[in-house]
């Protein structure tokens, strides 16, 4: 039975991946350059900000240092974030079902704390999670399990006790690696295969979890 469950953040629990799209293709309009989403799909999604300046201003020959493009892509998110970033769908759902079954919640994101808890208390759902771990506490990000690791720890649970519910490859593969079992719900990007088949399930929705762990862990029909 699982007895625990681990969030990722963005893309899986809070919109932030259409949000940086936006954010990115609003940038490139000011210098006359499309970005469609698909670019940003196949290129962007799922990978860290730096990571991301960096290839903006070398494939589009932006006039920024790497520095100047996160400062911009910061102060817009910034922005951004305090309009409101939307919730995804099954989202409540799930949460009130985990506290009602009386399951540990833990987040495990490689945001910044306050930048997290901003985007969680906009939404209430704060007071869901009895644990965070966030960026800067493990020596490594995923795709190491540390972050994962670190949320079963202070959980007080084993890794085999516990469920990961991830968005991305890097976060999967960082599950995978902990000895966690995971459940993808993708966002913009739909992992590789071979990703894919490190999971436990795929599912359209965080409420469409809750069979799973009705079933204690058990395999979903087409999944």
């Amino acid at each position: 039975m699982i007895k625990a469950v681990i969030f990722d953040l963005d893309g899986l629990l809070v919109d932030t991946e259409t949000v940086c799209y936006q954010i990115l293709r609003d940038i490139l309009a000011e210098f006359g350059y499309p970005f469609p989403l698909e670019e940003y799909t196949r290129d962007y999604s799922g990978k860290p900000e730096d990571i991301n300046a960096a290839r903006l201003i070398q494939t589009h020959r932006l006039p920024w240092t790497v520095e100047e493009g996160l400062e911009r892509i910061f102060a817009m998110e910034l922005q951004r974030h305090a309009q409101g970033v939307a919730l995804k769908p099954g989202a409540k759902e799930l949460l009130a079902y985990l506290r009602e079954t009386g399951r540990g919640v833990a987040m495990a994101s490689s945001s910044l704390r306050e930048r997290a808890l901003n985007l969680l208390d906009q939404h209430h759902i704060t007071d869901y999670f009895q644990h965070f771990v966030f960026a800067g506490e493990v020596e490594r990000g995923k795709p190491a399990p540390d972050v994962f690791l670190k949320a079963c720890e202070k959980l007080g649970r084993t890794p085999a006790d516990c469920l990961v519910l991830e968005d991305s490859e890097a976060g999967i593969q960082a599950a995978h690696a902990a000895g966690v079992p995971v459940i993808c719900v993708p966002d913009l990007k739909t992992p590789d295969r071979r990703f894919l088949a490190m999971t436990a399930a795929v599912c359209p929705s965080l409420d469409r979890v809750i069979p799973y762990l009705d079933l204690g862990g058990a395999p979903l029909a087409g999944t």
